[in-house]
């Protein structure tokens, strides 16, 4: 698990503001604040990138456009979440799909994707996951 946090150097109030950007998938806002200095693989208090945010909060939007920008897609947090098994964990296909085709490592993690997949029985991430594997 990577510890490294380029944005340590911010105030709580920048990177929780940041961080209700990527949450919300307000991707304007987010996209200035990234451009004006905000290092795109912060960490927040709980060790989480905006992409394991947004990934979580289902914001496919903010995905692809932390994606497009550069965020690393796979940090985990100290949980050994990762975004995509945040992605998985929420049964968000469209998420998943942003990340495994941006080249997201699907067994990275404390679970790996495909371990929560299996624990929720959630069929469709599976298959997913499955599919993607056998490319």
């Amino acid at each position: 698990m990577t510890t490294d946090n380029p944005g340590a150097h911010l105030s709580a109030e920048v990177v929780d503001g940041t961080f209700d950007l990527a949450r919300t998938g307000r991707v304007a806002e987010l996209t200035e604040m990234i451009g004006a200095g905000v290092p795109i693989d912060t960490r927040n208090a709980r060790s989480d990138t905006m992409l394991i945010v947004a990934a979580y909060a289902q914001q496919a939007e903010a995905v692809a456009m932390l994606i497009a920008l550069g965020a690393d897609l796979n940090i985990e947090n100290r949980m050994g979440q990762t975004a995509i098994s945040c992605a998985v964990f929420r049964n968000d296909e469209t998420v998943l799909q942003l990340l495994l085709n941006a080249g997201a490592d699907p067994e990275l993690g404390f679970h790996s994707a495909l371990a929560i997949a299996d624990q929720f029985q959630l069929t469709q991430m599976t298959a997913l996951l499955l599919k993607h594997a056998a490319r």
